[in-house]
């Protein structure tokens, strides 16, 4: 099954996970989606990742994270879609909901926060907001 958005695919995974109570999500493994989670890993939006293999997949299983059994993510929504891309210089970047949040970027150098990419000076594609 061939996906047109795996990257809203995962955000939705995570999304509906979280709306259901659930402790872990699967999603089928990408390097792109990995870093990507591993991104909110170490942001603190989730608890942990980690590459499963199955007999004829890779997947990603996700630990979501909890507070007081509420949800860390409130928001996580897609911003730069495959039919309209959204790029962003260094300089342009605006904080997420007062700096609460964060954007998740592809640059050159990777993915990562919108923090990061300011403080590194490189702009690149707003992939998703987390709040």
């Amino acid at each position: 099954m061939s996906f047109q958005d795996p990257i809203a695919d995962c955000i939705t995974r995570i999304r509906n996970g979280l709306m259901r109570g659930k402790t872990n999500v699967l999603v089928p493994y990408s390097k792109l989606k990995h870093d990507l989670v591993n991104v909110l890993v170490s942001e603190g939006y989730l608890k942990a990742c980690k590459k499963t293999d199955s007999e004829d997949k890779s997947m990603i299983d996700i630990e979501l994270k909890y507070h007081d059994e509420k949800p860390v993510i409130k928001e996580i929504k897609r911003i730069s879609k495959p039919s309209l891309r959204k790029y962003s210089g260094a300089s342009d970047i605006d904080s997420v909901k007062g700096g609460l949040g964060s954007f998740i970027i592809s640059t050159n150098q990777g993915l990562m926060t919108d923090k990061d990419a300011k403080a590194r000076n490189v702009g690149g594609e707003i992939l998703c907001e987390v709040f």
